[in-house]
């Protein structure tokens, strides 16, 4: 490097050992620009620190006049130093003073000097700072003396993300990289959890940032990017994606950027300069991720998420340690941060130290969020980028009924956050007093409050909660956690075990569920170019008998002496729930030849969900024993509206007046002709909705165990005689397409509480 004292490796040494000394932050930042300084033979070494408002400001100078130190600021749209953050890209000018961007600052004396060369202080992708080396002579700095600039910054990111320099910040101007950020997603599971960052893929910290031997590196990065790959294909062959909550084709596209010879060169080429295998992968990642997240183009930015996916698994390789974080020891009120996760991958967490979860994907339908609001955890999905704003161990606060994450947050802000925890769990206390009043209605109604369920963790709920059953026991959970297709026997232990733990209480289970977005890790997928209408549910148990049948089977010798109920999803036609009905005959036939005890009595039912049976409602409600309203899906396939696609999900309100009108032929037409029938989907757990449904006729709702408490004082104020007259008449008028406001007037001048 030309002009340099001793080189790169040299500097990063003695950088290492300032950093380490036990002095105080501001003289330890001046040594440094000392150092660099020295070490590339310039006249100034600046370093400019991003504070949270967005402005930098001049932290420590070697060369500039001192008492411009914290009283020099520039904002990201200002001068050779905004550029650079703005840009996040290298600047290198023999004479800056020529330049348009550059803003003449007196207080620096920096007039007499022309050569300018800055970088960005780059982590994650995210600018924390500039850095800054300046020469009196017209000169051009060459790519090597970029690079080793480049490279020393990565060393004042460390101190800077490590909260150091926050002692020695302007009050009331705190540094970015700690600053309180306040993110919204989606709602998973409601709750509050106040707690600390735990990465599900921690980052690789990567302290080694110079090669002691150039070519033992490269061969330590082609041996990590064969093992890498073939990783990555096993996982695929193996169909093993649950473990870490990916889909195939998400590991497809992995696949396909760990061949990419541009990104690969990029990080040869950085090990070459003089990097370890780790430093040049860190260092490629943060240059790709800075230029990814200034693009608009969305396509551009889902690619950001590959990258970093892929980045991570090399990192991990390198270092030899686990792409998950360790299960065991996990901390006290942990809040799991990830980009995406399974199932299986979040019932390995001890749960009694888990406060929350918060995702960069998952929707509130999805199978993670199933089984949060199974579990208690509040969680909250899609919150863009939440991976690379937190670090490990940062305090964090997940809001899972406002869809809001608080990243170290100020101290107003968790007291606030820890009062409404403490106010939630009185409330929750005083839902709790109701466990063993009746369900009935201030003028005598008794209405059936059931649990829905999918794990047998679940099931300590029906004691808690005093519910009349499980109105909706999702069996394809057990299919979704499990590493391969469970066995009739794994099936046949689960259902005995439902069945004991519900002490004699009924449970509805629900036949496979799979398919559209539940594809099971180790079964082949189909593609499709509409998976919601396609090829699911009780289609691929009718088409596949073989699994229908095994779980039958798996079914009825469970409920040998029980009361069983087994209901089929996504029933289209009458046709469906009797081919369905002849394969429960034909297993029944199966199990008496064997000599197995029978159920003590068998109903079978169908999901009201596809619209279709709307249409031939009293065909389907003389044949089957009891019906079920699928309300997520009915209310998609009414309006046509992906439920999962946040651009079109909240174009309709469910207690619009044809959405309720359509639930109430169902109510209607089943009290008509004597065939029971529950509302087990999202709306029956909501106190306003469940309000409405109470109007319409329904008697039977099934819920979120969290949500019997609040529907329960719901319907204990509520008069069902006064909301079946008010159902009835906003449903005859052409107000208003929503009724929601109407129902909340009614509420507020009933006393019923929501």
């Amino acid at each position: 490097m030309r002009g340099a004292l001793g080189g790169p490796r040299v500097l990063l040494r003695r950088l290492r050992e300032v950093m380490a000394e036990p002095v105080h932050a501001q003289e330890k930042l001046d040594r440094i620009v000392i150092q660099i300084a020295a070490n590339m033979v310039a006249e100034v070494c600046s370093v400019y620190v991003m504070r949270a408002d967005g402005v930098l400001e001049l932290y420590a100078t070697e060369g500039l006049k001192r008492e411009a130190v914290h009283l020099t600021a520039m904002r990201a749209d200002e001068g050779l130093v905004g550029l650079i953050a703005r840009e996040a890209e290298p600047l290198a000018l023999s004479d800056a003073q020529s330049h348009p961007a550059f803003s003449y600052r007196p207080e620096t004396g920096e007039e007499i000097y022309h050569a300018f060369l800055g970088v960005p202080i780059l982590r994650a992708g995210n600018t924390l700072g500039v850095l800054v080396v300046q020469n009196r002579a017209h000169r051009l700095y060459s790519e090597e003396e970029i690079e080793a600039l480049q490279t020393t910054a990565m060393v004042l990111a460390e101190l800077i993300a490590s909260g150091e320099l926050q002692a020695i910040a302007t009050p009331g101007a705190d540094i970015a990289i700690r600053r309180p950020l306040h993110q919204r997603g989606v709602c998973l599971a409601d709750g509050v959890g106040l707690g600390h960052v735990v990465l599900h893929e921690p980052r690789v910290v990567v302290k080694n940032l110079i090669a002691e031997d150039v070519q033992r590196e490269v061969q330590r990065l082609e041996d990590a990017i064969a093992a890498m790959r073939a990783a990555i294909d096993k996982l695929i062959e193996r169909g093993d994606v649950a473990h870490h909550g990916e889909h195939r084709d998400v590991l497809e596209t992995v696949r396909m950027f760990a061949n990419d010879q541009g990104w690969l060169r990029r990080i040869r080429e950085a090990v070459l300069t003089g990097l370890t295998a780790e430093a040049a992968v860190e260092r490629v990642q943060s240059d790709t991720r800075a230029r990814l997240l200034r693009q608009t183009d969305p396509y551009l930015r889902e690619r950001l998420h590959d990258l970093d996916d892929l980045a991570n698994r090399l990192l991990h390789t390198l270092a030899g340690t686990d792409l998950a974080t360790s299960r065991e020891g996990l901390p006290e009120n942990a809040i799991l941060v990830a980009r995406s996760m399974g199932p299986a991958a979040l019932l390995d967490y001890d749960r009694a130290h888990l406060r929350g979860v918060i995702l960069e994907e998952g929707g509130p339908t999805s199978h993670i969020a199933i089984v949060a609001r199974a579990l208690g955890i509040p969680a909250v999905g899609e919150v863009e980028n939440i991976t690379s704003l937190v670090e490990q161990g940062d305090a964090i606060i997940v809001d899972g009924g406002a869809g809001e994450v608080q990243i170290r947050p100020a101290p107003d802000v968790e007291a606030a956050y820890a009062e409404k925890a403490r106010l939630r769990a009185r409330r929750q206390e005083q839902y709790r007093s109701l466990r063993d009043v009746p369900s009935r209605t201030r003028d005598g109604l008794e209405i059936d409050l059931n649990i829905n369920a999918g794990l047998i963790v679940d099931m300590p709920h029906l004691a808690e909660t005093n519910a009349a059953g499980v109105g909706l026991f999702r069996t394809e959970i057990q299919f979704m956690v499990a590493q391969r297709l469970p066995t009739t026997g794994e099936q046949l232990a689960l259902y005995a075990s439902v069945l004991e733990a519900a002490q004699g209480l009924p449970v509805t289970f629900r036949t496979l569920d799979i398919g559209g977005d539940k594809v099971l890790p180790y079964m082949k997928q189909v593609e499709e170019e509409n998976p919601a209408l396609g090829w699911r549910a009780i289609r691929i148990g009718l088409d596949r008998p073989g699994l229908l049948r095994s779980q039958v089977r798996a079914l009825l010798r469970a409920g040998a002496g029980h009361h069983l109920r087994i209901m089929f999803p996504m029933v289209a036609t009458v046709e469906e729930f009797e081919m369905a009905k002849a394969i429960v005959a034909r297993e029944e036939a199966h199990l008496a030849r064997h000599g197995h005890p029978p159920p003590a009595s068998l109903s079978l039912g169908v999901m009201v969900e596809v619209p279709s049976l709307l249409f031939h409602i009293d065909e389907v409600a003389r044949r089957v024993d009891f019906m079920s309203v699928g309300s997520n899906d009915l209310m998609q396939f009414l309006f046509a509206a992906d439920r999962e696609n946040r651009q079109v999900s909240a174009r309709f309100d469910p207690l619009c007046r044809p959405a309720l009108r359509a639930l109430k032929v169902v109510a209607e037409r089943a009290d008509a002709l004597g065939c029971p029938v529950t509302v087990c989907g999202e709306i029956g757990g909501r106190p306003l909705e469940a309000m409405a449904l109470i109007g319409l006729g329904y008697r039977r709702l099934s819920m979120s165990p969290s949500a019997v408490g609040p529907v329960k004082a719901m319907l204990l104020k509520l008069d069902a005689g006064a909301i079946t007259a008010e159902m009835e008449r906003l449903l005859a008028g052409d107000g208003d397409l929503s009724l929601r406001k109407a129902l909340l007037r009614f509420a507020e001048a009933n006393d019923v509480p929501l």
